[in-house]
């Protein structure tokens, strides 16, 4: 290993930060010099963040965000058509897509056109089944380890202190420790086979000081909700059972992106290119009439309904 660059592409709520921590402390703990860190956009749950590690085995010189990664990890399939977020730009020629998604490698391959080694795991079904919630950031650290080369006892050792900074209940560390051991072996192991010359320093380079309409544009432009849907943040959808549904329409005044709307007949129904799945309707339905239901992207046969 000389150096090692991995991305983390997730959305905001799924551990991405978390995940490149795990790698990068796995790392560490093996004996390697590691880095891992976020960057932040809009800290809003859904919205799509990236975090990043280098791994070396020389002091890392190397600063910034990776615009060149030999592994990317997609946390999350749709934001594969995400224009701005482009999880796959700058992955070098031999590298490593890793894709959360139920799909083999040649569906997701297939539909999304995408050249390289890929490989595919549903971690979202993997973590209902053992933690029964959707952060999967021991998962997507462990599968990021096994691609990377680094050793089971290093993942485990690394799952164990990150996630115990976190929460003190023991229980959800140790299903956390079983949920990233599962997807370790559940992945093939693989060859990176990137080749490209490794810059070992970077330049400095000076930045002049522009003002904030030029250096950010995008905070200075006017809002575009019309333009890009939040509705595929989601991990699971608000459903209603209008047979028990009293319309009392708690889950209208609830909703805090406005999203759920009351039909001629009086019974609400929700937008769902824009309702981002945070399931406070659900929470605050007094009656119980709302339930939730999986998204599902690909297999139908993976399609469930809980609550």
């Amino acid at each position: 290993m000389l150096m090692l660059r991995v991305r983390f592409h997730g959305r905001g709520g799924q551990g991405a930060k978390v995940a490149s921590r795990v790698l990068g402390t796995a790392a560490f703990l093996e004996g390697y010099y590691a880095q891992d860190f976020p960057l932040y956009g809009a800290e809003r749950r859904g919205a799509p963040i990236a975090a990043f590690t280098r791994i070396a085995d020389e002091p890392i010189m190397e600063r910034g965000v990776i615009s060149e990664p030999d592994v990317v990890i997609v946390m999350d399939k749709t934001l594969l058509r995400d224009h701005q977020a482009k999880p796959l730009s700058g992955l070098k020629k031999g590298g490593v897509i890793f894709i959360n998604t139920p799909q083999s490698p040649e569906e997701a391959r297939a539909e999304y056109t995408i050249a390289g080694q890929i490989i595919t795991l549903d971690l979202t079904k993997i973590c209902l089944d053992i933690l029964q919630r959707t952060v999967i950031s021991s998962l997507a650290g462990a599968v990021a380890a096994k691609i990377v080369g680094l050793s089971e006892a290093s993942l485990k050792a690394a799952v164990e202190k990150v996630i115990s900074e976190i929460v003190t209940d023991s229980v959800i560390l140790e299903k956390n420790i079983e949920a990233a051991l599962y997807c370790f072996h559940a992945i093939p192991a693989v060859e990176l086979k990137t080749t490209e010359a490794v810059q070992m320093e970077s330049r400095v380079f000076t930045m002049p000081f522009e003002p904030a309409a030029i250096s950010s544009p995008a905070l200075n432009t006017t809002g575009t909700t019309v333009l890009r849907k939040t509705g595929n943040w989601r991990v699971f959808r608000p459903v209603w059972d209008y047979d028990a549904c009293n319309k009392c329409q708690i889950c209208v005044a609830r909703c805090p992106e406005g999203c759920i709307l009351v039909n001629e007949e009086g019974f609400p129904y929700v937008d769902y290119e824009n309702c981002k799945g945070c399931l406070i309707c659900v929470e605050e339905c007094p009656a119980k009439t709302l339930g939730k239901e999986r998204e599902v992207h690909a297999k139908a046969d993976s399609e469930e309904v809980i609550g």
